[in-house]
């Protein structure tokens, strides 16, 4: 780790653009452009799939393949990033975007739904699992200070969750046009169209940052140096945690509560509105927590508590319980998200920052994508609750290796 400051200590000194606040602003506007047409489409992916006839099993696998895609997109796009320009690649990424929902409009069998979510950038998780990851990540480290990064990183998170939250509340649009006279296929691929027209919203936005601003590019023998092993680690522990996520992406947790408690889709937007402003305001507190007890603490210590509350709500005879302690979670689980890429930029060098949040997010993705399909194979042979504990279980088990790993290995800020 020695090798690891000293050469963050050389390196840190990132070209600032001109004006520096236009860059994090732009960054902030795109994701939450972005995350708005994730949070809608995770919750209605699963309904549009199933008007097509697919069964749960087979959501789980077109689940399944979206993020195995996004894995494989994720870690090409981290290798370029610290080599080419991450302005254009943002812009490319914006394209994919915009086909992707152009392509499920289109689409009307289980084979071409698999090729569209592996293909594409559809997100059944409604996170920050994407292609767009790497690049923001890398792009808003090279725009801030050390002190300033975990507030920028509490920000950007803030942002993504609120627009996230209002794209689960849009997901009740459907309903409303079906009391116009909509046919529920016909809305359902006018939400996909709404998606497309996101990403080249997203395009605009990315066309508006400097190149230099984006981080630019280097001649390196290897996208990571001297920060390799710690990176390795991290990405090896994360897996653990993405693999439990995916028994309860955002996807399979709105077909549980539509199936099993008989929620609309007017209900269910309501309570994912919810759900996702409860997370949104859990950021700046993440910020202000870590300033305090550390990063590490931080992700630890609030996503241990959310686990329970999950295992408790999957076991809840009521709808009620079920809800109030899916709003606990939300409020705590997600505070380990601008802790964690805050970290991740902080014990690396600026150079092998994109690679570095490409690499601890790729094996993420690979860990959470079997996940999908095994829960929606629980879930149609008749386990509804099972997959949700088994992911607040090995979730808690990551937190305390997480602890026991990481716990003396200290950003800048905090040595």
């Amino acid at each position: 780790m020695a090798l690891v400051r000293d050469a963050r200590r050389e390196d840190h000194k990132p070209v600032r653009p001109s004006p520096p606040s236009r860059v994090p602003v732009r960054l902030y506007a795109a994701r939450a452009v972005r995350d708005f047409g994730d949070g809608f489409v995770a919750v209605l992916l699963p309904v549009y799939l199933t008007v097509w006839g697919l069964g749960a099993l087979e959501i789980g696998v077109v689940a399944t393949a979206a993020l195995l895609g996004s894995a494989a997109t994720t870690l090409a796009i981290g290798w370029l990033g610290g080599r080419r320009d991450q302005r254009a690649l943002l812009i490319m990424a914006s394209a994919l975007m915009g086909a992707t929902g152009l392509a499920f409009m289109g689409a009307d069998s289980f084979p071409v739904f698999l090729v569209i979510a592996f293909a594409g950038t559809a997100n059944p998780s409604a996170g920050s699992v994407s292609i767009f990851v790497p690049l923001e990540h890398a792009a808003l480290s090279h725009a801030v200070q050390d002190d300033e990064r975990t507030a920028a990183f509490a920000h950007y998170s803030l942002v993504g969750a609120l627009a996230g939250a209002l794209g689960g509340f849009a997901a009740a649009a459907p309903d409303a046009m079906a009391s116009w006279g909509v046919s529920t296929l016909t809305a359902l691929k006018a939400m996909f169209f709404a998606y497309a027209g996101l990403g080249l919203v997203a395009a605009l936005i990315y066309r508006g940052i400097p190149a230099a601003a984006a981080g630019e590019p280097r001649k390196v023998s290897a996208p990571l140096g001297p920060s390799k092993g710690v990176v390795y680690r991290l990405a090896a522990v994360f897996c653990i945690d993405s693999f439990a996520g995916g028994f309860a992406v955002q996807s399979l947790l709105a077909l549980w509560l539509f199936n099993r408690f008989g929620l609309s889709l007017s209900q269910a937007g309501f309570f994912f509105l919810w759900s996702g402003v409860l997370a949104a305001f859990s950021f700046p507190v993440a910020s202000w927590l870590a300033g305090r007890v550390g990063l590490v603490n931080t992700m630890v210590f609030t996503h241990i508590p959310s686990s329970l509350c999950l295992i408790g709500a999957a076991l809840s005879p009521n709808l009620d319980l079920a809800l109030a302690l899916l709003l606990v979670r939300s409020a705590l689980s997600q505070m380990d998200v601008p802790t964690r890429s805050s970290y991740v930029m902080a014990v690396v060098t600026p150079p092998e920052r994109a690679a570095a949040a490409s690499v601890t997010s790729v094996p993420r993705s690979l860990a959470s994508a079997a996940s999908p399909a095994l829960a929606g194979a629980l879930y149609a042979a008749g386990y509804e609750a099972w997959p949700f504990v088994i992911c607040g279980s090995l979730k808690i088990a990551y937190d305390l290796l997480l602890l026991w790993m990481f716990r003396h290995v200290r950003p800048p800020e905090e040595a």
